[in-house]
């Protein structure tokens, strides 16, 4: 929880001393915040990826006009991440009138029960402060929102008090206006309802909310954000024309266009309880990219860069399982632990009609060529025919789960190969022999892919050999 600092004005009379004056609008704080981070050089989007010169200019660019946005993509493609970083574009902390049911700034407040306060109390308005954290509201889109979610509806106590159902003080207010001088986030817009979404529309043209038959002409300041995914358009759902309208800009996101990208997303997300080295990752990186261009996958539904995260944590955790087995220490993910991610995660990728039975199949065709891809790009240029010559007079390795790290240097003979493959992988000599063995296993596994090596499998062990 963020503590509010010491010395901030705590009534209306205060803040005037302090020089604030009438609010900015929502769009206009974010767009001097955002000119702000662009002249300094700061990040204005932590922990966003791949993004930096396609998504941010559109996106920054439609904030500096003030529009509301639509993020338009496939599953997985970080649409949410991105809208919460909006957060920071905020000032760290506003005023609000004390005990208000919107956030209402002590000088402009707008409903009835905050004006009556406002003229009662004067200079002596309690004022309390809101950190930016608390300023950005967020809701899932689903079949069953109803306008009195998003907008209000017609408290009953408040009508059995006594009040006629006419007054405006009748409303128990919904989300939106609940975020006044805030951001509201829907994520899958087109799931609402058409006629759920016909309500946001006077929030969005014209400020104001109608509840029940009357207007409560509320000069609401929200920025509205969304995403949709393109296939919502003509099959679940679609975002109606007068809404698509009002949204100042459309903006497509995309997965990562580059492997170093998606690297970076994993390494970022995954919680990783064993050591993944970067060639790893790689591969699983590669698998993922594999799988978005495969015609065997629906590649209408995506895959999810959650897809890749899940990936990188099951390889991690085969890892971990192995080092509990046979004791051994640090926990080092090798490439024989990949062979776990097929069978627990077929079930998170949609495939095209046809292809029932043979996921796994697909995953590990995929799953070889990325490790074909990975051990290309990481050692070209190095002749490995040493270690396959080695292989061939009979020095042949196992490996498994339950075979250790040192057990599969131990069976080949000293090679200066084994130290380029092992630099290669970003592994120094003197590292534990469970780094080296990943970086060896994989030159072995690419010498197998390449047809210069046999490689012989049962539930437990694989035996490279000639």
């Amino acid at each position: 929880m963020n503590a509010v600092p010491d010395g901030f004005p705590r009534t209306a009379g205060e803040l005037r001393a302090a020089g604030h004056h009438a609010p900015r609008p929502i769009a206009r704080e974010i767009h001097d915040n955002l000119l702000e981070a662009l002249r300094d050089g700061r990040d204005a989007w932590p922990g966003i990826v791949g993004f930096s010169r396609t998504v941010l200019p559109q996106l920054e660019r439609a904030l500096l006009a003030g529009h509301d946005v639509v993020l338009l993509g496939e599953r997985g493609q970080g649409k949410t991440r991105l809208l919460r970083t909006l957060a920071g574009l905020l000032d760290e902390w506003t005023p609000v009138i004390e005990g208000a049911e919107l956030g209402e700034h002590p000088l402009e407040p707008i409903t009835p029960a905050s004006i009556r306060r406002a003229a009662e109390l004067g200079d002596e308005l309690p004022v309390a402060w809101r950190h930016r954290s608390e300023r950005y509201t967020e809701k899932l889109a689903t079949p069953d929102t109803s306008v009195g979610d998003l907008i209000g509806d017609v408290d009953p106590v408040k009508v059995a008090e006594g009040r006629s159902l006419g007054d405006p003080e009748t409303i128990h207010f919904g989300l939106v206006p609940r975020a006044h001088r805030g951001i509201v986030a829907i994520n899958e817009l087109p799931d609402l309802a058409e006629r759920i979404q016909v309500a946001l529309l006077n929030v969005m043209e014209e400020r104001d909310i109608q509840v029940r038959g009357y207007t409560l002409r509320l000069p609401l300041d929200v920025l509205l954000v969304a995403t949709a995914n393109p296939e919502d358009y003509t099959n679940r759902g679609r975002i109606i024309t007068p809404l698509k309208d009002r949204f100042g800009a459309e903006i497509r996101t995309h997965y990562p266009l580059e492997v170093e990208a998606e690297v970076a997303v994993v390494r970022q997300e995954a919680n990783l309880v064993a050591e993944v080295g970067e060639p790893l990752l790689e591969v699983v990186a590669r698998f993922v990219r594999n799988l978005r261009e495969s015609p065997v996958v629906d590649q209408r539904s995506g895959v999810s860069a959650r897809f890749a995260v899940a990936a990188a944590e099951t390889v991690a955790a085969a890892a971990l399982r192995r080092s509990a087995l046979i004791g051994e220490e640090p926990p080092v993910a090798r490439p024989v632990d990949l062979d776990a991610v097929p069978a627990v995660l077929r079930g998170k990728i949609e495939f095209e009609p046809g292809e029932e039975g043979r996921e796994v199949e697909h995953l590990v065709h995929l799953m070889r060529r990325a490790v074909a891809e990975t051990a290309r790009e990481r050692f070209a240029g190095l002749d490995l025919r040493p270690l396959s010559d080695a292989v061939a007079d009979g020095h042949l390795v196992a490996t498994g789960e339950r075979v250790p790290g040192k057990d599969v240097l131990a069976a080949l003979p000293e090679l200066p190969v084994l130290h380029e493959v092992a630099q290669r992988a970003g592994v120094a000599a003197d590292e534990p022999a469970g780094r080296i063995a990943a970086a060896v296993e994989l030159a072995l596994e690419s010498l197998f892919l390449a047809r210069r090596l046999a490689k012989d499998s049962d539930e437990h062990t694989t035996v490279y050999g000639q």
